[in-house]
Order: C-alpha cells, then structure tokens, then sequence
C-alpha cells in the first residue's frame, strides 16, 4: 500500500517501452554500450562508463553481460531511487553533489571520514574537473564505497574498525590507485 505522496511505480507496459527503446539492435536484451547511451548524468557528457559497467554486473543475474527486461525493471528502481538519492542531498539543486553535500549524504550513509578522505573523494569522481560530482559519478561513489565496506568488514571480524591497519587507510590506499 502507498502511503500519500509516494509515486506509484511504473506499470510493466511503461518500462517495457523503454526497454524496446534502449534494445536499439533488437537483441532482446541490453548491452552496456546500449544503456550508457540511454542513460543521462544531466551535464549533456556520456553517462561514466565505469557506472554503466558496475550496474550491468550488479543486475546481471545470469550472468549474459546484458541485461533482460526482468533485470531492467529492478535496475529502472535502482537509478530511480539513485535520483532521489541524488536530489535529495543536491540542496542548491546545481545538478552535481559539492563537497558540502557529499559529507552530508555519506554521514547519513553511517560513514565517520576525515576532510582529507573528503577531498580525495573529490578527486577521485570529478571527472569534469569541476569541485563538483555528477549524477553518474555520485552513483559510482557511492557503490564503490558500499563495496569496499562490506569487503572490510568481511575481514573485520570483531568489528573493531582494524584489520591490518584501519579503515580510513585502507581506503585511502584503495581509492589513492587508479581502478
């Protein structure tokens, strides 16, 4: 039951338009290079196709390297909660996540990081070299931060915040790497 105000989610007939839409060679599935291309960051630059490549591997359920329409329709809810997500914490409503706005969606994430690890997240996802993350950037940030977590906290088994150095090291020297 929707509580008022919550949208409705899209109807089956709805998605699978844009499903046919983005399938451009009529493959019955979609490929990578077919949904960077339907996919917008609001900055008229190609969706990151780094993103694209984590959310086809996230979706990808029987592992095709496509995506089908049953996986689309959880994906078509991931990226629209994402936006949400987004435009929830753009509070100057500029298009792109500040610094600022960063540290205030990531703290109510439940991550405690320094200003340093802050600016190196920057760096890290300002692919247009603007002091500012887009949309499909934001996205990737924050997946490789959930990612990374869990994959901490798989060796921190006495959740003490330490394996064989702490956290914040360890992701400085992870995110410090080009992947």
């Amino acid at each position: 039951m929707a509580y008022y105000g919550a949208p409705a989610p899209p109807d089956r007939n709805f998605l699978w338009n844009i499903f046919q839409k983005i399938d451009t060679d009529r493959s019955g599935a979609i490929s990578g290079d077919e949904l960077g291309r339907a996919l917008s960051n609001g900055t008229w630059t190609p969706f990151n196709p780094e993103t694209v490549r984590l959310m086809i591997g996230m979706f990808d359920r029987d592992h095709s390297g496509t995506i089908n329409f049953d996986e689309f329709m959880s994906l078509w809810k991931y990226i629209t909660d994402w936006q949400n997500t987004f435009r929830g914490y753009d509070r100057d409503n500029s298009g792109s996540i500040d610094k600022r706005e960063l540290q205030a969606a990531l703290t109510n994430f439940g991550y405690r990081l320094s200003d340093q690890f802050y600016n190196l997240l920057l760096r890290k996802f300002d692919r247009q070299g603007r002091g500012t993350i887009a949309f499909d950037d934001f996205i990737q940030c924050c997946v490789v931060m959930q990612t990374l977590t869990a994959s901490f906290q798989h060796h921190d088994t006495n959740r003490s915040g330490w394996i064989n150095i702490n956290y914040e090291s360890f992701l400085m020297l992870v995110f410090s790497l080009r992947m």
